[in-house]
């Protein structure tokens, strides 16, 4: 399988040693964002491009237009600054998230934006990464509704899905799109006492064995049904940001993921 790196993991480093990690890690694929850290703030994209190509890397996404789902005067030249930046910097796709603030966006809403994107990002050769999040406060929690918006909007070429393991977890969600699927964000939750409907971004560690969210289970059945794409590792937790060494715990959750599926594998 393929993992990628979201710059997430590492927010204190600069892109070049971001870069430098991810293939010490053995990986070419990575995500850089506009938040945590603000790289689309902070860095032209002429540098990105120069940094990724010296790396060797790949950049997927860019995370992320938020939100996607709410028609408003401003939606399209936000879009188009983003976009404009991932073509020059030569990322492949625009993670897109949703509302997430307690307030429902109407379906006919959500598909009148997507057909406001999707040629700003077809015009570019990108594809728009919709980003159900499950927390009970978003305004598109399960993928199914996704998939009825985007297909309403006559945007089948340009959008795909983004299958986050938390989010599928918290959403309750049991029917994964693999077909659908341009990229899969993995993370775990390991802490016993929080209940499902109260984790948030800042319970979200690695994939181990105290993995609360089934990420070995998704991660197979999304392979069985096809998909071949990416799994990029997105953990939030400040503990995880604390650590000495958080290149080391990437390669142990990389073995720990490889071994259980291999484990699985070996048993059918």
């Amino acid at each position: 399988m393929t993992f990628a790196i979201n710059h997430i993991c590492t927010p204190g480093l600069r892109l070049d040693g971001f870069f430098a990690m991810a293939r010490r890690l053995g990986c070419d694929l990575v995500e850089i964002r506009n938040d945590i850290p603000d790289v689309i703030g902070s860095t032209s994209p002429q540098t990105v491009k120069a940094a990724a190509e010296a790396a060797g890397v790949t950049i997927l996404s860019i995370n992320a237009l938020y939100p996607f789902n709410v028609p408003s005067d401003d939606l399209a030249a936000r879009a188009m600054r983003m976009a404009d930046y991932a073509k020059a910097c030569g990322a492949r796709a625009l993670v897109m998230c949703p509302l997430n603030e307690g307030t429902p966006v109407p379906r006919a809403d959500m598909v009148a934006a997507l057909a406001t994107l999707a040629p700003i990002l077809r015009d570019r050769g990108l594809t728009g990464l919709v980003e159900p999040l499950g927390f009970p406060v978003s305004s598109l929690r399960r993928k199914a509704d996704a998939i009825a918006a985007i297909e309403a909007a006559d945007g089948a070429d340009v959008f795909r899905l983004v299958h986050d393991t938390f989010h599928h977890h918290l959403a309750g969600e049991a029917e994964i799109f693999p077909d659908r699927t341009g990229l899969v964000h993995i993370s775990g939750v390991v802490d016993p006492d929080v209940a499902v409907d109260d984790m948030r971004d800042g319970h979200r560690v690695l994939v181990d064995a105290g993995d609360r969210l089934g990420n070995l289970d998704q991660i197979r059945a999304l392979r069985e049904g096809g998909y071949e794409g990416p799994f990029s590792f997105e953990p939030f937790a400040q503990s995880f940001h604390d650590l000495s060494d958080p290149e080391a715990a990437l390669r142990d959750s990389i073995a720990f993921i490889a071994a259980g599926l291999g484990r699985a594998k070996a048993a059918e």
